[in-house]
């Protein structure tokens, strides 16, 4: 439309316009990273059940949105973590079978560098929480991801509900995994899987930070250092050989 000679621009314009703003700033900070030689990082997390649809759709969208983070992105490493539309979680089946091929594709065709994020369900001081989290870190390690990001207990969505403790089972768990064969490891995934499933519905909200650590000497309580170890046992018991 235009009106005396200057153009009036409809609501739908405009959207493009900023949307077209907003796309070369961050072009421009990518330019600007490259040329500092900063170290990038290029997250996405695609949604299974969303608009890719079921597993095998979902888990070509993680890989060619993982290549573009390197090829188009000039990233690093990338960050994954396919999140489930019903559960929100990075732990469910569906989410790890996802990971797993798409990790265990690009690690067997390249040398890029991959990572990928934790959002279990259930909060701090919780068996079901440890358990999600290892759970994960044995799928990561399996598939050839290189570096683990978490963990974001409560489904990284309530304050405070967040501790080293959940970072501490993902390392121990990923360190036991590691040299292991992929059939064994599926075998456990298969086991603690059906652990906590069933927990989605209704996770346990668990303990914030303060209530799970002492704050001055930021050390655990007594009662999360008990849920840790069982949450060992269980994971030993499923045929993990983890030692902390």
């Amino acid at each position: 439309m235009t009106n005396a000679g200057h153009r009036i621009t409809d609501a739908h314009e405009c959207s493009q316009l900023n949307e077209l703003k907003i796309d070369m700033t961050g072009l421009n900070m990518l330019s600007g990273w490259t040329t500092n030689g900063d170290t990038i990082m290029v997250e996405q997390m695609p949604i299974f059940g969303g608009y890719t649809g079921g597993l095998e759709e979902t888990a070509i969208s993680d890989v060619a949105t993982t290549l573009a983070s390197f090829a188009l992105f000039s990233g690093n490493f990338h960050l994954d973590g396919p999140i489930h539309i019903r559960w929100n979680v990075t732990t469910a089946k569906e989410t790890l079978q996802v990971a797993a091929h798409a990790a265990a594709a690009i690690d067997a065709n390249t040398d890029l560098l991959l990572a990928n994020q934790y959002y279990p369900a259930g909060g701090p001081c919780t068996e079901m929480c440890l358990l999600e989290t290892a759970n994960q870190a044995i799928t990561d390690t399996g598939s050839g991801r290189e570096l683990l990001s978490g963990s974001a207990a409560a489904k990284g969505v309530v304050k405070d509900k967040t501790t080293g403790m959940e970072a501490r089972i993902m390392g121990e768990a990923a360190i036991a995994a590691a040299g292991m064969k992929v059939s064994e490891l599926n075998g456990i995934i298969l086991k603690l899987l059906s652990k906590y499933e069933s927990g989605f519905v209704k996770p346990p909200e668990g303990k914030t930070f303060q209530e799970c650590y002492d704050v001055k000497t930021v050390k655990p309580t007594a009662e999360y250092l008990a849920v840790y170890d069982g949450a060992v046992q269980v994971l030993r018991d499923a045929g993990l050989p983890i030692k902390h």
